[in-house]
């Protein structure tokens, strides 16, 4: 038998194709986004892993700013009666929920430190699983009339939800986000308001995250529990599985009658106000990780990077040291004279005493966009090599100082929109149109054992809106409804029941 090529050396091991979870899970740890912490179920965001998501934060915050939304802060204990009010909301939460009892520790007869019998709360509290409840009981008293509408409030804070199965950025027990929630005086301006902040989620996980995704309405069983209409971007990532990536809800009057948010109306009458909630997380860094790296580490979209060129100074000989790096400093500073997407190019100068590839590697597994060299026959040429991270790792372009400096905006931007692309011809390739039960199952049936994951997709298929049909195919494939898709309208036939369909909804197992 001939002998089989070997596998390409990659840093990562073991590649996406050979195990995807634990690829995830090292890649993670290569890039120095974030590891355990020492409370199961929880993470420690590193700055890097922390640099991203300050960006997603910065950049959303501006487009709800530019929306007429404002940032406030509500606290993170939230009083046991506050959430027996809201019962069908609260019963999705609750076995996730954390609870405060006491409010001090002493050292019991053992010498170990104890929650103080004498310290219990008089009410428990449970620590923040989200904030409906808590901000509902405050805009009951700010709200009086029709003047007070609409409110339009944001919060950026962490929530807890206890995590049996954890997988950091995916599912912790205690994770970051931003909550949107708003009060509005008619069920139009509520729903307008749903649908346009789903429309910010979809513009920020496409111009920014370049990552594409399906945009429509969630199922019953699927929707946010106490909602009336639950709306979600769906992402796939490279294992084909799908990722809810946004969710926007429109909660009717269910949670403001619970909470007691009433306004007298424009004709005198008391009505309770139309409400509506919208959140993005650190999930996103784990859709952006899954959408885009490879087997050698962390892929950036230019828009989110930390730092979108690095500048690694060649220093071979102590007597062209100071040379070297005074003309990285100097191209550094006229690249951040360079505007890109609204802001300074950020540049980071690596002026580390280690070698070139050790160096170059740290910033592959990292994604940093672009990777610049400069060494002391550059100084001598004018020449600076340059390296794409959307580009095989070893190529290099060498370009004049002066050159690059001008094409640098171009060239992130060229990046950023080859991230996009590949990241939708993935997903359209993975894509299929199914009209039979048999071809549905044998989709999402995974044909070879070692290799679970390398199998299925999105799957556009006809379903009548049975409940009873999603409960038998979850329970069959792990497969759920991820979206009802808007403006499909062609309507056709159920494979599962044979019953009317009104038209197709996008099926995948998913995160």
């Amino acid at each position: 038998m001939a002998n089989q090529p070997a596998a390409a050396k990659t840093a990562i091991t073991p590649r996406r194709d050979e195990d995807f979870p634990e690829w995830y899970q090292q890649l993670i740890r290569a890039a120095e986004l974030a590891e355990p912490s020492d409370v199961r179920g929880c993470m420690v965001i590193r700055p890097w892993g922390y640099g991203i998501w300050e960006n997603m934060q910065r950049r959303l915050d501006a487009m709800f700013k530019a929306t007429g939304h404002v940032n406030a802060y509500f606290p993170l204990f939230i009083p046991l009666s506050y959430m027996q009010k809201e019962a069908e909301h609260v019963e999705g939460f609750a076995k996730e929920c954390a609870v405060v009892t006491h409010h001090r520790l002493d050292i019991g007869p053992d010498g170990k430190m104890r929650p103080a019998p004498s310290a219990e709360l008089s009410e428990p509290l449970v620590v923040r699983p989200t904030s409906e409840t808590i901000i509902g009981a405050t805009y009951a008293k700010w709200v009086q009339s029709y003047r007070d509408l609409p409110i339009l409030i944001n919060q950026w804070c962490n929530v807890v939800r206890w995590e049996m199965r954890p997988r950091i950025f995916l599912r912790t027990t205690e994770f970051l986000w931003q909550e949107g929630h708003t009060v509005h005086e008619s069920e139009a301006e509520a729903r307008e308001e749903t649908k346009r902040m789903l429309d910010v989620y979809e513009t920020f996980v496409r111009d920014y995250v370049a990552v594409p995704v399906f945009t429509g309405e969630k199922s019953e069983s699927e929707r946010f529990p106490g909602a009336v209409q639950t709306l979600c971007i769906e992402a796939m990532v490279q294992d084909r599985k799908a990722i809810q990536a946004g969710t926007s809800h429109f909660l009717g009057q269910n949670f403001s009658r619970a909470s007691g948010i009433q306004f007298q109306t424009r004709d005198g009458k008391q009505e309770f106000g139309w409400t509506t909630s919208w959140g993005m997380s650190t999930r996103m860094i784990g859709t952006l990780i899954m959408a885009h790296a490879d087997d050698d580490g962390l892929v950036l979209p230019p828009r989110i990077a930390p730092t979108q060129i690095v500048i690694m100074p060649i220093t071979p000989k102590e007597e062209t040291r100071a040379a070297v790096l005074e003309a990285a400093e100097k191209l550094a500073a006229e690249l951040r004279r360079v505007s890109y997407a609204g802001a300074p190019v950020e540049v980071q100068v690596d002026r580390r005493d280690l070698g070139g590839g050790v160096k170059s590697w740290e910033w592959i597994k990292k994604g940093v966009p672009i990777r610049v060299e400069l060494g002391p026959r550059d100084l001598e040429s004018g020449n600076v090599a340059v390296t794409r991270r959307d580009q095989p790792v070893k190529s290099k372009e060498f370009l004049l100082t002066a050159d690059f400096v001008s094409r640098a905006a171009a060239m992130l931007e060229s990046i950023q929109q080859n991230l996009f692309d590949r990241a939708k011809e993935f997903r359209d390739a993975n894509t299929r149109t199914i009209d039979t039960k048999e071809e549905f199952y044998d989709f999402f049936t995974p044909k070879k054992a070692d290799k679970p994951e390398i199998h299925g997709g999105f799957a556009l298929a006809h379903w009548n809106g049975s409940r009873e049909v999603e409960e038998q195919i979850k329970a069959d494939l792990k497969v759920t409804i991820r979206c009802i898709p808007f403006g499909a309208s062609e309507a056709g036939t159920c494979p599962f029941s044979g019953a009317p369909s009104p038209q197709r909804v996008v099926w995948a197992k998913s995160y």
